[in-house]
């Protein structure tokens, strides 16, 4: 990819978004399978697809700002049961009164960082991403018009920041890492910015991202 003719605004990932099937995979291989850290770690995630996982939705806000669309993303607090004091996007288990992953991810967002989804348009998704402590995850895509204000609650989220759509889009941040899991060693990436480390869930996420939309 030449980085000097991508752009990174949100309308151009807006359109990228849209024209993506999150469900297409390569032949035989379900797109959950393809990309992202599921590559990585094949036979741990044909294990998770054959357990009954609880379904959760994930928001992926790209706030407009011009030519250099941002990210949101959070810091858990370190007294949650799961992930605590991990880096992620605002999200959790989809609610039977909810309906679909969409509404799941803005009232997520809403519950958590105070992001009012009068200002949320989603514009996609990504494949469904299977995590060992029991989740089987849609990221939402969408972009966030300026004008929003963020409260973080403070019984899940102990920090709100925003990272540049670009900076997450350069495979040169993407570092692979790994280690003894349970007694098999497993991969991920890490893309450290600033003084937030984005590992597990969240870089695997984002990884899939940047192979599905910029690539």
């Amino acid at each position: 990819m030449d980085r000097v003719s991508v752009r990174f605004d949100a309308a151009d990932f807006s359109r990228r978004a849209a024209g993506h099937d999150a469900d297409r995979g390569e032949g035989a291989v379900p797109a959950h399978l393809g990309h992202g850290d599921h590559v990585l770690n094949a036979d741990l995630v044909q294990e998770l697809s054959e357990k009954h996982l609880r379904d959760a939705a994930v928001l992926i806000p790209v706030v407009d700002d011009g030519p250099e669309a941002r990210v949101i993303l959070t810091r858990r607090t370190a007294s949650l049961r799961r992930h605590s004091g991990q880096v992620a996007f605002p999200g959790g288990a989809i609610d039977p009164e909810d309906g679909s992953a969409d509404v799941a991810a803005m009232r997520e967002a809403e519950e958590e960082i105070g992001l009012d989804r009068r200002f949320v348009s989603v514009v996609g998704h990504l494949p469904v991403y299977l995590t060992t402590t029991g989740f089987r995850i849609r990221p939402v895509l969408s972009v966030v018009q300026p004008g929003f204000t963020l409260t973080a609650n403070p019984a899940e989220v102990a920090e709100v920041f925003e990272v540049p759509l670009s900076f997450l889009m350069n495979p040169d941040n993407h570092r692979r890492e790994s280690r003894v899991w349970e007694g098999r060693e497993r991969h991920y990436f890490v893309m450290p910015y600033q003084d937030h480390y984005i590992w597990g869930v969240t870089a695997g996420i984002i990884r899939t991202l940047y192979e599905r939309l910029y690539a």
